[in-house]
């Protein structure tokens, strides 16, 4: 074989090996919407709680939502985007479903998280101020994946990242405005996931109408 053949063999073999190929065929249907209205549900009432909305301070109602909407419901969504070939929805469903339950998880009496730190109340605001951060990081490091998807998601992820910025500092410095602002950018955040969780229900042929996503335009890239 010349080096010529040679050359073009290790070309198709490397367009083979880096085409993008389509998601295996699945009687799955879409979980989007589920685990989008789980996630954007939970966020909303927690940061109504973070506003201190009609005089409520102690977030523990939330608890029973973390437990089975924002996490149970949202893991599951994320279970199923496995079958169906989408990595990305797979990765932030399962995520977003294990980081509502671990939160839950904090205010429930008989996982002793919270009384381990007694009266210290300032050690434990240290601590969940690092909790939060460390679902920033894993939050931007969606945001990045989400760059050339389309706009919606874009947006949801940007304004999670802020919010997660906004609530660990309130945390740090146990400053109640910057709590309040967290709560402000949470309650954005989840109006863009209901956004993103009708219009992935509204099912194209079978709906009357469609929400745009802004989906970007995918250029080749060499």
């Amino acid at each position: 074989m010349s080096d010529v053949e040679k050359a073009n063999s290790t070309h198709q073999i490397y367009e083979r090996q880096t085409k993008p190929t389509a998601p295996p065929p699945t009687r799955i249907a879409n979980p989007g919407a589920l685990g989008l209205f789980s996630f954007a549900s939970t966020t909303f009432i927690l940061s109504l709680y973070n506003l201190n909305a009609r005089g409520v301070v102690a977030p523990n109602v939330v608890v029973g939502m973390a437990c089975f909407c924002g996490g149970l419901a949202q893991l599951l969504a994320g279970m199923w985007e496995f079958p169906r070939g989408n990595v990305f929805g797979a990765t932030a469903f399962t995520s977003y479903g294990a980081f509502w339950m671990s939160y839950a998880t904090i205010f429930i009496p008989g996982s002793g998280i919270i009384a381990a730190y007694g009266e210290n109340l300032d050690e434990l605001n240290q601590a969940v101020g690092i909790y939060l951060i460390t679902w920033f990081m894993v939050t931007f490091l969606l945001l990045i994946g989400a760059l050339r998807r389309n706009i919606s998601f874009i947006a949801l992820l940007f304004f999670l990242c802020i919010t997660f910025i906004l609530l660990a500092a309130g945390a740090w410095l146990n400053k109640l405005n910057i709590q309040k602002a967290g709560g402000g950018f949470g309650i954005l955040t989840a109006m863009i996931a209901y956004y993103c969780g009708l219009s992935e229900l509204l099912v194209k042929g079978e709906s009357w109408f469609g929400l745009p996503m802004g989906t970007i335009k995918q250029g080749r890239v060499d």
